[in-house]
């Protein structure tokens, strides 16, 4: 059984995975320091609470972007799973190839979701993940990497917000019933959620036009996409699990 980790920088989400089947799906929080110990533990519980023996997991795949957790979270899984993991790095097989600048600049979780929606849709595609930062990517016919627009991303924007505004409360990101709206809180998630609607239509039909692959399919990720994707029609697919499915899809492109 196959157990993946996509280390973000608020979350750690995992997937246990048995042939292509994704059993169940686990989330921590990224930001509190752990041990290695604390780090085993806990992912043992997450695995097991779900009915999934930690004792069935014989691989291990993680994504990372945040590098400060890896040397304990490797040494967790080696010591509490007994498998040495398979770290999404530069000279991994991904089945795509980077043609940016700067290849080496491409975040581990910006390749893992390009490798997903490329395998699962083909190309050309364009890869939304709304995360901590919202990131979109583009993939062209032929598997290349071929650029990427980066952008600050809902909950970043909000806590940007009601952090340098001292009027302004924390608030629920939500879409309000209107985008009239007539006090503080309906006004900020208006300003938010319609504004990532805006945003996420323009930056899209720009980078067609731009890149001219007019027909390009895309494909949204990440927690918050689930407010914006039934909202626009330029997005075409939206797959929450897109991330941990192309950690599987590299994971079987480099097991021995």
């Amino acid at each position: 059984m196959l157990l993946v980790i996509d280390v973000g920088n608020t979350n750690i989400t995992l997937g246990a995975f048995r042939g292509d089947e994704l059993l169940g799906t686990y989330r921590m929080t990224t930001k509190q320091p752990r041990t290695s110990d604390e780090y085993g533990i806990t992912l043992k519980e997450l695995v097991e609470h779900q009915r999934v023996s930690s004792m069935d997991i014989n691989a291990v795949i993680i994504a990372s972007v945040v590098p400060d957790v890896m040397h304990s979270l490797g040494s967790a899984i080696i010591k509490y799973f007994g498998v040495k993991p398979i770290v999404v790095s530069a000279g991994i097989k991904t089945g795509i190839r980077i043609v940016t600048e700067n290849p080496r600049q491409v975040g581990s979780d910006r390749i893992v979701d390009a490798v997903a929606a490329y395998t699962l849709h083909g190309g050309p595609v364009i890869v939304v993940d709304f995360g901590t930062a919202t990131t979109y990517d583009l993939v062209g016919q032929d598997g290349t990497f071929e650029a990427a627009v980066t952008a600050p991303g809902i909950r970043t924007s909000a806590q940007a917000m009601w952090g340098q505004a001292a009027m302004l409360p924390a608030i629920e990101i939500r879409k309000p019933e209107s985008i009239l709206a007539k006090e503080t809180i309906s006004s900020m998630q208006a300003g938010l959620v319609y504004g990532q609607i805006g945003q996420t239509e323009y930056i899209i039909n720009r980078m067609k036009k731009e890149s001219g692959y007019p027909e390009a399919k895309v494909v949204a990720t990440g927690g918050l996409g689930k407010i914006i994707a039934p909202e626009t029609n330029v997005i075409d697919v939206y797959d929450s699990q897109l991330t941990l499915k192309g950690l599987r899809i590299i994971y079987e492109k480099n097991r021995r």
